[in-house]
């Protein structure tokens, strides 16, 4: 469990976020992870990401935890019920995955299968109770089991509400967190003010609060996600330097490193980086400059056991 190692020796931990194949052809994934596996701590595999069918989070984890990659798997409540998803629990340990991250997951109306049905059989906090179950040893139905899994257990959190909603976000964090969540990965954060309120409230070492970066492909998609997604804020300075740069791709690198900088020199456990699918760019964000971005140990040289 290389990951808890860093969090406990309160070393700064990157994570890197892999989207799964649609389809069977996972060559792209592992060559990504691949290139960027010595400046990166473990890959969070997303599972099912904004309700679009994919291959499995518990498959595409599987298959980077046997090359000696270490993974956060997601595992979501909108698509099993209580049955497939202690399944799916027990079956990820056994394979070498200790590192969960539980999610709710957008709504399938959202996805490219309109017609699938939501399940939330258990719900985000339900879930948080029911992986607990299983690491003393039992299933939910109160039944022993045949050796107990351990996991290093996440959820996530939205920094960026204000108000009441802020109240109400931070009262469901310290939920999870007396649940078993031990980290807490936020929507993309581009600069500190716009989470300040949350930050002067919340203990963000014990907690282990780790921003996601998302790593800009455009100016256009700069001022989308400005103008569209709700309590991500994208500052007129950052805006302005992608509109006057030359070489807006090289730009985007440049703002990327500068707010992962900015993440560990204000003390936060981690940060982990969303590129939408561009994983191509993953390694040269993180090779490029390696002063600022040391190699990482890596977890295993051993494959992890699948049977």
């Amino acid at each position: 469990m290389h990951l808890k190692c860093k969090f406990d020796g309160g070393e700064f931990a990157i994570l890197a976020e892999l989207i799964p194949p649609k389809g069977t052809d996972v060559s792209l994934m592992i060559d990504h992870a691949q290139k960027a596996r010595n400046a990166v701590d473990a890959f969070v595999v997303t599972d099912m990401y904004n309700a679009i069918m994919r291959m499995s989070a518990l498959c595409s984890a599987m298959l980077l935890q046997t090359r000696g990659l270490e993974t956060v798997m997601q595992i979501c409540t909108r698509d099993r019920n209580r049955l497939a998803l202690q399944g799916d629990l027990l079956g990820a340990n056994a394979c070498g995955i200790t590192n969960l991250v539980a999610i709710a997951g957008e709504d399938p109306t959202f996805g490219d299968h309109r017609q699938a049905r939501a399940v939330h059989d258990l719900d985000h906090l339900d879930l948080l109770y029911a992986i607990n179950g299983l690491q003393s040893g039992k299933d939910m139905a109160g039944v022993d089991l045949e050796g107990r899994p351990q996991f290093l257990m996440g959820s996530t959190v939205n920094p960026g509400l204000q108000g009441q909603a802020l109240e109400l976000e931070i009262e469901k964090m310290n939920r999870h967190y007396d649940a078993g969540a031990r980290f807490f990965i936020t929507p993309p954060v581009f600069e500190l003010d716009s989470i300040a309120a949350f930050l002067q409230r919340v203990d963000y070492r014990k907690y282990k609060i780790i921003p996601t970066l998302l790593l800009i492909k455009s100016l256009g998609m700069a001022r989308y996600i400005d103008r569209n997604l709700k309590h991500v804020n994208i500052p007129g300075t950052l805006l302005n330097r992608l509109k006057s740069s030359k070489d807006k791709a090289r730009e985007t690198l440049r703002i990327a490193r500068e707010i992962i900088r900015t993440f560990e020199d204000e003390g936060f456990c981690g940060v982990q980086i969303s590129t939408l699918g561009g994983e191509e760019r993953l390694a040269e964000l993180l090779t490029s400059g390696k002063q600022s971005f040391p190699e990482r140990s890596p977890a295993s040289t051993e494959p992890a056991a699948i049977f």
